[in-house]
């Protein structure tokens, strides 16, 4: 087992990975304040690992959620489910919410966790790549809306974080590659070691390599952690996560939640925000076939959907919580490693590569 911390002074908190970590009830009870726990988990998920998850808390005066599966339900009326169960339970602000499930059940018991009697705490365990990597980390908790996804949520720290690289194993390969989106993210972002890493072994990651794997949820929980330390509540350098998410976020909000995953979406996402960068001559040829590269041999798509027009996707872009002054910002790069924070680059660029990606993705 792996361990790392998330320093936010009284606020910070564990990060356990490693394998078999669902039957180390150590590692769980010293984050439960009270008797009272609520684990909130999924349809998918229940079978799979509630038994087990339940085993760790013999004692405790525990009660279950199962929520259905799919981030079509990451909405407010999906949240007042767990409100409910909360409620009727009697539940007191003592209570601890447990997340068990990817990144659409952590955003939805954070919330619920930040919200209930003005804030409770809550456990993260996280059972697919792209929740290991990112989404459980950071106390980012929100649902969608219709007209822009995260757009309703607050910044609720957990207690710890356990992942059982384990739960992987049950994972399938399309939310497997939606997962690496996040990891390519990081290399992109600031970690350009990283990044060659990731292209001399993606094929190992693909095929779920245990020690390939955990080195790579490893070396992005470590890089997540850092920038999130830095800038908790993103003010400032913490929105470089947000990398391809901007693209990402209006695919997902154009074509109807769950019908491309948030990975392949932000992968996509990844690749335009390069395109832009180049156009701007700020990222070179050679770095350009590298990122569409990688993304490809992910398993990722780059064309992004035959359904949708540049003014939707803009007007969609223009509803985004990292805008100042209703103007977009994008997360660009000047290299591998190297990205920053934009407002200012050409609007008519961005709209015909907008157009060109869609003409393209047209002709396929």
């Amino acid at each position: 087992m792996k361990t790392l911390h998330v320093d936010l002074g009284t606020r910070s908190y564990p990060i356990h990975i490693g394998t078999g970590l669902l039957d180390d009830s150590e590692l769980i009870r010293p984050h439960i304040q009270g008797q009272e726990v609520m684990v909130v988990t999924n349809e998918t998920i229940a079978p799979l690992y509630l038994e087990r998850t339940l085993a760790l808390l013999d004692g405790y005066d525990v009660a279950t959620v199962i929520l259905p599966d799919g981030e079509q339900y990451k909405t407010l009326d999906t949240l007042n489910l767990v409100f409910d169960a909360l409620l009727e339970k009697h539940f007191t602000r003592r209570c601890t919410l447990i997340a068990l499930g990817g990144g659409v059940i952590g955003d939805i018991t954070g919330y619920a966790a930040a919200s209930y009697q003005r804030g409770v705490n809550f456990i993260q365990i996280p059972t697919t790549l792209l929740a290991q990597v990112d989404s459980s980390v950071g106390g980012k908790t929100g649902v969608n809306h219709a007209l822009g996804k995260n757009m309703i949520g607050a910044f609720h720290q957990p207690q710890c974080v356990i992942a059982d690289t384990e739960t992987l194993n049950t994972l399938d390969d399309r939310q497997l590659s939606a997962g690496l989106a996040e990891i390519i993210k990081y290399g992109l972002i600031n970690d350009a070691d990283f990044f060659e890493w990731l292209e001399q072994n993606m094929p190992s990651l693909l095929s779920r390599d245990p020690d390939a794997l955990a080195y790579a949820i490893e070396r992005s929980c470590h890089d997540k952690a850092e920038i999130v330390a830095a800038d908790e509540r993103e003010s400032g350098v913490r929105a470089l996560l947000n990398l391809g998410h901007t693209f990402g976020h209006a695919i997902e909000t154009g074509t109807g939640y769950g019908n491309w995953l948030h990975g392949e979406a932000v992968g996509c996402g990844m690749w335009m925000a390069a395109e832009l960068s180049h156009q701007h001559g700020w990222f070179t040829q050679t770095e350009l076939d590298r990122t569409r590269d990688i993304i490809e041999k992910a398993k990722l798509p780059i064309q992004p959907p035959t359904s949708m027009n540049s003014d939707q996707f803009l007007d969609i872009m223009a509803v985004d919580k990292k805008n100042l002054e209703k103007k977009i910002r994008l997360i660009l790069m000047k290299g591998i490693g190297k990205s920053f924070i934009s407002d200012d680059f050409d609007n008519t660029l961005l709209k015909e590569l907008l157009e060109k990606n869609i003409a393209q993705a047209k002709q396929e």
